[in-house]
């Protein structure tokens, strides 16, 4: 049963990571690693602050990851990953413009 369930782990493996590797591929874990940048930045921030801070840059890698992950999302016809991240992506956007926004009338 365990020798089964490896077989059949590695198989699982072997399809999603090797024999489906491609540019698209590629660029969908440069999304997620541009995506999950930005929790590296948000605990720099916080921790030199010594509180709980969201940087733009915050804010700029989630807009930048959120795009590349839908465009894969696309090119890869999957509809939870569109949905998902067209309707993120608006949300980012929209705290850059009120953040922009706030600091001009400052």
């Amino acid at each position: 049963m365990i020798y089964a369930f490896s077989e059949g782990l590695r198989a699982y493996l072997y399809d999603v990571f090797v024999a489906k590797f491609d540019f698209w591929l590629v660029f969908g874990l440069l999304a997620q690693l541009t995506f999950a940048a930005r929790f590296l930045v948000q605990w720099i921030a916080s921790e030199r602050a010594q509180d709980s801070v969201i940087p733009m840059s915050f804010w700029f890698l989630s807009i930048v990851g959120g795009l590349m992950t839908l465009v894969y999302g696309v090119i890869k016809r999957e509809p939870i990953i569109i949905i998902g991240q067209a309707l993120s992506t608006f949300i980012y956007v929209r705290n850059v413009a009120l953040i922009l926004r706030r600091r001009r009338s400052a």
